[in-house]
């Protein structure tokens, strides 16, 4: 699997980042992105980042509120929406400049939060993800005018080939927004999802690929790839945070999706300090004491 490597600068713009350091994209991995649709960099937070972050997931799967998404089984949870608006940590991540620097590379100018997602494939019971386009979504039911918004996805625990890793197929954005179809049976959330046949096609021509690494590795792709991910029959869960990232300019025309799950701030975002997950693990600490 190609892996690039990926670099810092300080952002001269003081409205857009006040000087702080903004984690961006090599150019191999601006051409991967274009060419592939996708880029895949490992280890691009700490483990003890990532302790901050899974501490806070029982909480808030633990909670009783309509962001809180279930699977059919009513139990495991498939999706916590908008936890940015109900938890510090995950406050903190959304503005994080190792996952806001790349997009705003890659989009050209300042970001707002389109939607964020905690994903679970909880053990044994996390369900399918049917083969789908990101921007279909966002263009049918959100009138977003264009595929100027891209999800950057966190690995919160390991990935690997049992837990329901996400299915790419390379270079599928290229076709732009492919027809679909609702539906609205298969699993607890409804979906524009493409058939089998147009799957296939794509696969033939592209190939498939499933990223797969350690936690706090950032997966990177194009609001028109075509992916998927299958059950997690494993007795190991897994869980990802998507944030989709959208150009100030390309902002949503359409509210019928509530606001938790499209969001209607366009204001954008600015991104903390590069150690604003470790100062909170400071701050948790000293709490503690």
């Amino acid at each position: 699997m190609p892996r690039g490597t990926s670099r810092r600068r300080a952002l001269a713009d003081p409205d857009v980042a006040d000087g702080k350091t903004i984690m961006e994209l090599s150019q191999d991995q601006l051409e991967q992105f274009d060419t592939e649709g996708w880029v895949f960099l490992p280890d691009v937070f700490s483990q003890e980042e990532m302790d901050v972050l899974s501490g806070e997931l029982p909480t808030i799967f633990a909670m009783d509120r309509e962001e809180v998404w279930r699977e059919s089984n009513g139990e495991a949870v498939r999706t916590a929406f908008a936890a940015h608006f109900y938890n510090e940590a995950f406050r903190r991540l959304g503005r994080h400049p190792r996952l806001v620097g790349p997009v705003m590379q890659l989009l050209d100018g300042p970001v707002y939060m389109h939607q964020y997602k905690i994903n679970g494939k909880a053990a044994f019971d996390g369900d399918v993800w049917q083969w789908h386009q990101d921007y279909g979504t966002w263009a049918r039911d959100d009138k977003m005018p264009e595929a100027r918004a891209m999800n950057i996805a966190l690995f919160i625990d390991e990935v690997n080939e049992f837990n329901g890793p996400l299915y790419l197929i390379p270079r599928s954005h290229k076709g732009g927004v492919i027809e679909a179809g609702h539906d609205l049976e298969t699993t607890s959330y409804p979906l524009w999802t493409l058939d089998k046949e147009t799957v296939a096609r794509l696969a033939d021509e592209g190939g498939m690929i499933a990223p797969k690494g350690k936690p706090g590795s950032v997966l990177l792709f194009h609001s028109n790839l075509v992916h998927a991910s299958a059950p997690n029959i494993s007795p190991w869960g897994r869980v990802i945070v998507y944030l989709s990232l959208c150009h100030v300019d390309n902002h949503i025309r359409q509210f019928k999706r509530a606001e938790w799950i499209a969001h209607r701030d366009f204001t954008p975002i600015e991104p903390l300090d590069d150690d604003c997950l470790l100062e909170l693990a400071r701050e948790n600490a000293a709490a503690a004491e």
